[in-house]
């Protein structure tokens, strides 16, 4: 091999400034025009976050920690974006310039779906039309079920729950969550909502939850008219004090760093509905660069090229 295997390791993306929010969205909407009064409101979400998106830095950290884990003279790592810079596109392009010829891709997301990973990988694709380029492409299409991401996860909802009294803490409640996709995956056999089931049963069970001790929501549903996968968690905690459920941990397993789906849609939207229905919700921080979650990205990594006899 004269050259370094290429890791891309991709994320969804987001504004840097409020300023670039008009663009960002333009992109996902894949050049339509977003109308104003929907500009306004996202541009208000992120304005209660802070002005911008924390993805990329958090993105950037991950891709940094991996490429620390692995032999730079074996591999060499790069980040791309799906919908903001830096693009997938632009990153292939990088890629190619450097002289790659293999490459994995690996995305910042535990659970494949056609409508998310998928679309990564599409991207990937496209940048290489769009160079005109070559290279011998791997992809790891998931990871829900590894040892890396159920401990880390399961130390979180333990975190969480000691966040109560000890005397307390049986009485406490863990919901799980991921971001809803359209209904319509099911029919078609995505696997996505059974991959995040067995996420969560994994969880709870090295956690050593009861069964009656956690259940299931969405959230971050689209904008969009069709059907979403639900309940929606902001609509779920109401359901839960109407149960007599008051203290309630959210671990979103869907997510594995800080950005608006945990910060707004979770520390604001949801928290506001759990203080008006009288429920105390924590959340435990997100996996960002846990070591344990960082080193099972790099031993996939390792893995892949071994399998596919790169290594």
């Amino acid at each position: 091999m004269t050259h370094p295997i290429g890791v891309i390791v991709m994320a969804y993306g987001g504004p840097n400034t409020l300023d670039e929010i008009p663009g960002f969205l333009a992109d996902i909407r894949q050049g339509r025009v977003t109308p104003p009064d929907v500009l306004d409101d996202i541009t208000d979400i992120y304005r209660q976050i802070g002005g911008h998106s924390p993805l990329l830095a958090c993105s950037t950290a991950q891709s940094e920690a991996i490429a620390a884990l692995l032999d730079p003279q074996q591999f060499t790592v790069y980040l791309g974006m799906r919908h903001w810079a830096p693009w997938i596109e632009d990153t292939v392009r990088t890629m190619l310039d450097d002289g790659i010829e293999q490459a994995m891709s690996l995305v910042l997301a535990p659970h494949f779906s056609t409508l998310s990973v998928v679309k990564y990988q599409e991207r990937l694709h496209a940048g290489l039309t769009l160079q005109r380029g070559e290279m011998e492409c791997a992809h790891i299409d998931s990871y829900h079920d590894v040892p890396g991401l159920i401990t880390p996860l399961a130390n979180r909802v333990l975190e969480g729950i000691g966040r109560w009294p000890e005397a307390e803490r049986d009485k406490v409640h863990v919901v799980f969550s991921a971001h809803s996709l359209p209904v319509r995956i099911i029919a078609a056999g995505d696997p996505y909502e059974r991959q995040l089931l067995e996420t969560a049963a994994l969880i709870a069970r090295q956690a050593g939850l009861r069964d009656d001790q956690w259940s299931w929501s969405y959230q971050s549903a689209g904008r969009s008219p069709e059907p979403w996968l639900g309940p929606q968690l902001d609509a779920y905690l109401p359901e839960l004090s109407e149960r007599g459920i008051r203290n309630v941990v959210t671990v979103p397993i869907g997510f594995v760093s800080d950005h608006v789906e945990i910060l707004y849609d979770i520390d604001i939207k949801a928290q506001r509905v759990a203080k008006r229905y009288g429920v105390r919700l924590e959340r435990p921080p997100a996996l960002n660069t846990d070591p344990l979650f960082m080193q099972q990205l790099a031993d996939l990594v390792i893995a892949k090229a071994k399998e596919r006899g790169w290594s």
